[in-house]
């Protein structure tokens, strides 16, 4: 179990504390629901989350076979709906390196959209991973 504390620092902004390493992040609301912008919003982060977690898991997965996924990259981009103002669409795209086998390959990208917060958000999102 991990513990995260956090406190409301006004102006619509938080910082959260990670408790065992003592790492704090800031978060703002964003610009179209009244913040600033200025930092992760709670749905910035939510999505952050998705893709480093799919990539963590590859980079475990691949560790375990030796297979080498240095340079692996990615990008999300996250859709807003309304009413209720929530997460529609995440679309996470994954750049594996290029010489990873046929068979390696699919297997990482199985055991990445597998990683804990893909099999944990929502059915009502809409969820698109690509693997290029």
């Amino acid at each position: 179990m991990v513990r995260i504390e956090a406190t409301y620092d006004g102006n619509l902004r938080c910082t959260a504390t990670h408790m065992p390493s003592g790492s704090k992040l800031i978060t703002d609301a964003p610009v179209d629901n009244k913040g600033k912008g200025e930092s992760f919003s709670p749905t910035d982060l939510l999505a952050t989350s998705m893709l480093t977690c799919i990539m963590t898991i590859v980079a475990i997965r691949a560790e375990s076979r030796q297979i080498d996924v240095s340079g692996m990259s990615g990008s999300i981009e996250k859709t807003m709906a309304a009413n209720p103002r929530r997460v529609a669409k995440l679309e996470v795209i994954v750049n594996l390196p290029s010489d990873i086998e046929l068979d390696d390959r699919a297997w990482l990208i199985t055991e990445g959209c597998n990683c804990p917060v893909c099999v944990s958000v929502s059915e009502s999102m809409d969820v698109d991973v690509t693997f290029q």
